[in-house]
């Protein structure tokens, strides 16, 4: 039996497409001064609020020893870069409604690439907005307590989860008859997520019936994980569940886009 030497295979084409859509999707990202400037003033915002406005208040409830704003950046850095997934919602939309997919279909390129490509510039989005609020951080005081491996642990569940999440929004752009209804569309599932959710304070200060949810949807899980990976203490169960949750959101959700996807642009 021969082969062809040189002739790419499918899947080395469909990741070159898929790294070229990338390229494009962060061209564009960077050459919009704008968009970087925003992409830094909201996570910091959220930051000095919460630290200087509420941190007063809901450090009473932290266990003896733990500062607020050690206990809060792991939180933002979860929710910061999950809030970030809406864009990936309304560059879909706005992909489908301006004709790009259009000019894409035209092209010799692996159908997987446009969904891919999205997804894997917004992952490199969020790794300049977990950079930029670790340095913010560390200037207001911030300090990571596990040394470098815990930090890079850390770094690398948080955008695994982001990865996954990313797939949510995806569908939901697709699904989306613009960009503006995307974002909309975006926040009745981000915001129980991301504010319901061990981030920004205790679950055990929030009613006993909200607690039930909050201690087992996938962002407490995420950054009861991140904060044991940089603050220290029991992190195994945590990580485990952060894992599994990103695995199932994956499973179920990177198909239905990818379907939604084929119908929307092929028809």
């Amino acid at each position: 039996m021969s082969v062809a030497i040189g002739v790419p295979t499918p899947r080395a084409v469909a990741l070159t497409n898929a790294a070229t859509i990338t390229w494009r999707n962060l061209m564009g990202f960077v050459r919009v001064p704008q968009s970087i400037f925003f992409a830094s003033l909201q996570p910091t915002m959220f930051v000095l609020i919460f630290n200087y406005v509420f941190g007063g208040a809901i450090s009473r409830s932290l266990p003896p020893g733990v500062g607020y704003l050690d206990y809060l950046m792991p939180g933002v850095f979860v929710m910061t870069l999950a809030f970030g997934t809406i864009l990936t919602a309304i560059g879909l939309a706005e992909d489908l409604n301006t004709g790009i997919i259009e000019r894409f279909r035209t092209l010799p390129m692996a159908r997987s690439a446009v969904l891919s490509g999205r997804t894997g510039a917004d992952l490199c989005r969020s790794l300049y907005v977990l950079g930029w609020l670790t340095a913010l951080g560390y200037a207001l005081g911030f300090r990571v307590h596990q040394g470098l491996l815990g930090f890079l642990a850390a770094t690398l569940l948080t955008l695994t989860f982001t990865f996954a999440l990313s797939w949510v929004l995806c569908l939901v752009g697709l699904l989306a008859p613009s960009g503006e209804s995307a974002n909309l569309m975006s926040f009745p599932i981000l915001f129980p997520l991301a504010f319901v959710s061990s981030g920004l304070l205790p679950i055990s200060t929030m009613p006993g019936w909200l607690q039930v949810f909050a201690a087992h949807q996938p962002v407490t899980y995420t950054v009861n994980a991140v904060r044991a990976l940089i603050l220290g203490g029991p992190a195994a169960t945590a990580v485990i569940g952060s894992l599994a949750w990103s695995a199932g959101i994956l499973v179920v959700f990177a198909p239905l886009a990818i379907w939604r996807y084929r119908r929307a642009a092929f028809g």
